[in-house]
C-alpha cells in the first residue's frame, strides 16, 4: 500500500484523510482553544500544550443533560492559562463561554496535568498540575474547594515539571518528573517540609538511584528517583496497562523500563542521536514505543528486551506517540470481536504519532514485522568469544572485526553478550557526558533543528546504513555532541545523579557508539523499517498532543488549538470499508 504523504507546503493543511477503515474528518465545531488566543511565537517558551481528558461516572452534569458526553471533562494549558471545559465529543459544538474552571497564573506556566480516575465521582475529580518553575498544585475544578500546593518554596526541585501522573490504582500517590533528571513520588495527603529535604540512598542500579527523605515524620517526597546522566531532563514516563512497569525516556537518549514495585531496571533502548521525547505502551503491554529527536518512531519488545522495528516518516522531532486501542485487526472487517478476543488474537496494532513538523502519522504494526522469520548471515569474522552475541537477537549476525593488537572491540562486545536479559552490561557506570541546559529543552530549539534536519535528520539513517563501523564511530561522536554543559552540583548530588552501582567496571553501558549493533540500538539495516500508513499535515503549528477515544481522537498544537477528529462511520456491513480498502490498494 502506498503511503499517503504531503508535499510539506504551507497551506495544504488537511481536514480529512482516508484509511482502510474509512474517512477521518476534522470536526470544526468541536474546536477547543484558549479564548482570544494569539498566534504562537517561537520565543514564548510556553508552546507545549498538553491535553487531559476524563469521563466521569453517570449522575453529574447539568440538569436535563443527556448522554455520556456531558460527563466528559477536558483540560488543556496554553501559556499562563489552564482551562477545564465540558467536552461534548463529535456530536455537539464546543461551548467556550462556560468553562468548568479557568485559571491564570503569574510568574509561571502550567506544563502538564492529570486527572485522578480512581477517586473521581460524578461531581468531583482531582486534577494535579505541574508548573515551569517546579511547583505542583492539586485542585478540584468542579467543586473548587480543593487547592493544595507542593514544592511551593521550590526546596525539593527548582526545575520545570515535565510530566506528572497519578500512580495507577492509587487514590493518593502521584509522580512528578523534572527537567533535572529526577522523579519524585508524592502522597497528596502529606505536606512538604519547611526546609530542603535530606536524602539517603535506598536503592541503586545501572544508571539510576532511589533515595528516601531522612525525617522523623513522613513527608513529601516519599521517594526521589535519579535517572540517567547528570542533569539529563526526564521528558516523559508512562505506566504499563497492568500498572506494574514504568517506562521513562530522557534527554540522554535512553528508554529505561523499571519494575515499579521492586524498583529494578529490567530493560532499555537507545536513540541514534538526541533525546527521546515521548513514550507509550501497547494496549496489551507487550511493546513500548518511543519517539524523539532522531525523527524516528522506535518499537521495543518488552518480552525480548530489544528494538524490533523503527518507523521513518516524520521530518522533525516526534513529540507524542500513542496507541489506538480501538483498532487492532483488519483480518475481517465484517466480524465484530469482543474485547477479550482482541487481547488474545491481536494481529495488528494501530499507532499514532505527531511531530514538530505539524504532521500526523498512523502506523500499522503487524505480526510479520514485529516477529519476522529468523534469518542468518554468513560471517567469516566471528570469534569463538562472540558466539553468544547477536546484535538484534538473531544468532550468527556479523559483528565488527576486533583489533588484532589490543583486542578491544571484540573484548567489549563480548562483555555485552551475557550480562543481563537486555543484552547489555548490568553493572557498568554511565559515561560522564555533557547534557542540555534546561533552557535548551524549550520547544524553541526546534527552529535550529529544522534548519539542520536536511543534513542530520533526513539523511542520517541512510548514511548510517552505508557507513563502515570505523566511520560510524567518528561520525557518531560528532552527532552525539549535541548538548551544553550544565552547572556543577555538589559532590553528593553528582554521585547520586549518576546512579552508580556496586561493581561497575566500565562506562561502555552509556557509550552511544558501543551500543550500536546491540539489542538496545540495532543498526538501521538490522531491524525492520516501517513506513506510515498515513502521513498528513493537519496543523499550522507544531503538534503537541494526541489522544485516542472510541468515537474520535484529539490533537493539539502549539498555538493552543485543540481539535477533534471523528472516526469513520460504522456500518452494519463491510461494503463501505471494503470499498475504501480497494481504492487505497488501486
Amino acid at each position: 500500500m502506498a503511503v499517503q504523504s504531503d508535499s510539506g507546503g504551507k497551506d495544504d493543511v488537511k481536514t480529512q484523510f482516508v484509511t482502510r477503515e474509512g474517512t477521518y474528518r476534522l470536526m470544526t465545531l468541536s474546536e477547543y482553544s484558549r479564548p482570544n488566543r494569539v498566534g504562537y511565537t517561537s520565543g514564548s517558551g510556553s508552546s507545549h500544550v498538553r491535553v487531559s481528558l476524563v469521563s466521569l461516572p453517570p449522575g453529574g452534569g447539568a440538569p436535563g443533560s443527556d448522554g455520556q458526553a456531558s460527563e466528559d471533562k477536558i483540560c488543556f494549558n496554553h501559556g499562563k492559562e489552564l482551562c477545564v471545559y465540558v467536552y461534548r465529543g463529535v456530536k455537539k459544538a464546543a461551548d467556550l463561554t462556560k468553562p468548568v474552571d479557568k485559571k491564570m497564573y503569574k510568574g509561571t506556566n502550567p506544563t502538564c496535568h492529570d486527572f485522578n480516575t480512581v477517586t473521581m465521582t460524578a461531581d468531583s475529580v482531582s486534577l494535579v498540575i505541574g508548573f515551569s518553575t517546579g511547583q505542583i498544585q492539586l485542585i478540584d475544578p468542579i467543586k473548587k474547594e480543593l487547592s493544595k500546593l507542593y514544592n511551593e518554596e521550590r526546596l525539593i526541585d527548582k526545575t520545570r515539571v515535565t510530566c506528572i501522573k497519578w500512580v495507577p490504582g492509587s487514590s493518593n500517590l502521584f509522580i512528578a518528573a523534572h527537567a533535572s533528571g529526577q522523579l519524585y513520588v508524592y502522597n497528596e495527603e502529606l505536606a512538604c517540609g519547611s526546609a530542603a529535604p535530606h536524602y539517603q540512598l535506598f536503592k541503586g542500579g545501572d544508571g539510576y538511584s532511589i533515595h528516601t527523605c531522612r525525617t522523623k515524620s513522613t513527608r513529601n517526597p516519599l521517594y526521589r528517583w535519579v535517572i540517567g546522566a547528570e542533569g539529563s531532563c526526564i521528558n516523559e514516563f508512562a505506566f504499563s496497562p497492568c500498572g506494574a512497569n514504568l517506562a521513562v525516556v530522557s534527554q540522554d537518549g535512553f528508554l529505561r523500563v523499571f519494575h515499579y514495585d521492586t524498583m529494578e531496571l529490567i530493560g532499555r533502548a537507545r536513540s541514534y542521536f538526541g533525546g527521546f521525547l515521548c513514550v507509550c505502551w501497547s494496549p496489551d503491554g507487550k511493546y513500548v514505543v518511543v519517539g524523539g529527536e532522531d525523527d524516528l518512531v522506535t518499537v521495543w519488545s518488552f518480552s525480548e528486551r530489544r528494538v524490533v522495528a523503527r518507523g521513518q516518516g516524520h521530518r522533525s522531532w516526534v513529540s507524542v506517540v500513542a496507541f489506538d486501542p480501538y483498532i487492532v485487526s483488519f483480518t475481517d472487517p465484517d466480524t465484530e470481536e469482543t474485547h477479550e478476543d482482541k487481547s488474545e488474537s491481536v494481529q495488528c496494532y494501530r499507532l499514532g504519532s505527531v511531530s514538530q513538523d505539524t504532521q500526523l502519522c498512523l502506523w500499522d504494526l503487524t505480526e510479520d514485522v514485529l516477529r519476522p522469520p529468523v534469518r542468518t548471515r554468513a560471517s567469516a569474522h566471528l570469534s569463538p568469544n562472540s558466539q553468544n552475541f547477536s546484535p538484534n537477537g538473531v544468532p550468527g549476525t556479523k559483528i565488527p572485526p576486533k583489533c588484532a593488537k589490543t583486542n578491544k572491540i571484540g573484548h567489549k562486545h563480548a562483555e555485552l553478550s551475557g550480562s543481563n536479559a537486555a543484552g547489555e552490561p548490568s553493572g557498568a557506570k554511565p559515561a560522564k557526558s555533557k547534557t542540555n541546559n534546561v533552557s535548551t529543552l524549550n520547544i524553541s530549539v526546534g527552529k535550529a533543528k529544522e534548519e539542520t534536519s536536511g543534513s542530520l535528520g533526513a539523511n542520517f539513517t541512510q548514511r548510517l546504513a552505508a557507513l563502515s563501523f570505523g566511520e560510524r564511530r567518528s561520525d557518531h561522536r560528532r552527532n552525539f555532541s549535541l548538548t551544553k554543559p550544565t552547572e556543577k552540583s555538589s559532590a553528593s548530588n553528582t554521585v547520586a545523579l549518576r546512579g552508580k552501582s556496586a561493581g561497575a567496571q566500565s562506562n561502555d553501558s552509556y557509550d552511544p557508539v558501543k551500543l550500536i549493533g546491540t539489542p538496545s540500538c540495532p543498526r538501521f539495516d538490522e531491524c525492520p523499517v516501517l513506513e506510515p500508513l498515513v502521513c498528513k499535515k493537519i496543523a499550522h503549528e507544531r503538534l503537541t498532543a494526541l489522544l485516542f477515544r472510541a468515537e474520535y481522537f484529539i490533537t493539539a498544537c502549539a498555538d493552543g488549538c485543540v481539535n477533534t477528529w471523528s472516526r469513520p462511520t460504522r456500518t452494519h456491513n463491510g461494503d463501505a470499508r471494503r470499498r475504501d480498502r480497494i481504492e487505497l490498494v488501486d
